[in-house]
């Protein structure tokens, strides 16, 4: 079993550079940011991807990426170069997260993106298609219905066969579960957070052995409940609306991931 955070870049950009130094220096295994353009009229949002690069800079250890990524708004291209670039300098570390992201309105409609979340998981799939290839062999021809791309790029990243891919989707809804299964784990959002046992009934069998299962941690049950289950990370983090928030995303980075 491994340990992340899930953190939401909603503070001045160095305290979220504080935050991953602390949690390798506590022993956590990675630390994934939140994709977000906004969260309201308040909050201070700041871009994921910059501050990935800040990270890898101060840390050695620890995996890092997004959670998640919403390609639907981004251009898989560019999303690519991202990735690349983070992986070589963070050492072969990153891991893109992807799902269909929310609100409709605040993050989509409103700058007049695709608000349909059917229409977006069509462009998704087809998006994720193109960054296989890219994140690959860095060749792709792809001609669909929402993008249409033939072309090969450099450098390839570090990893290989190519960088993992993690695909999120609320739970206990089975497209986003089938979707994952083609790639290479999945991170089911449930409110209420699902239990040991709900999580093996819904997921059911990994398709294959290096399948990661990335499940939110529940209050009450242990790990090695979880690994039981078939989670092979665990995911803690919190709410930005609640007050204290930061101080306790700094008291978890803080803590032994075990708890």
């Amino acid at each position: 079993m491994r340990f992340c955070l899930s953190v939401p870049p909603f503070t001045d950009p160095a305290d979220v550079v504080s935050l991953a130094v602390r949690a390798e220096a506590s022993g956590w295994d990675g630390v994934f940011l939140w994709d977000h353009l906004r969260w309201d009229d308040v909050v201070e949002v700041h871009d994921p991807w910059v501050l990935l690069g800040a990270i890898a800079q101060e840390t050695s250890t620890i995996r890092l990426g997004t959670m998640v990524t919403p390609l639907s708004r981004r251009r898989p291209q560019v999303v690519a170069k991202h990735l690349v670039t983070l992986d070589h300098l963070s050492g072969g570390r990153a891991t893109l997260g992807v799902g269909l992201g929310d609100p409709p309105d605040l993050d989509f409609s409103d700058f007049g993106d695709e608000p349909s979340y059917q229409l977006r998981a069509a462009i998704t799939d087809e998006a994720l298609t193109v960054l296989a290839g890219l994140l690959g062999d860095g060749r792709v021809s792809h001609h669909g219905a929402h993008l249409d791309v033939e072309a090969s790029v450099r450098p390839l990243p570090v990893q290989r066969p190519r960088i993992p891919i993690w695909v999120a989707g609320r739970a206990p809804n089975r497209r986003p579960l089938a979707r994952a299964r083609a790639w290479d784990g999945y991170v089911p959002i449930a409110s209420p957070f699902l239990s040991p046992d709900d999580l093996a009934s819904y997921v059911g069998p990994h398709p294959h052995d290096d399948w990661d299962l990335v499940a939110q941690w529940t209050p009450g049950y242990s790990a090695d409940e979880f690994a039981a289950a078939g989670a092979t990370w665990l995911v803690r983090s919190v709410w930005p609306n609640e007050a204290g928030w930061l101080d306790e995303l700094r008291d978890l980075a803080a803590s032994e991931p075990r708890g």
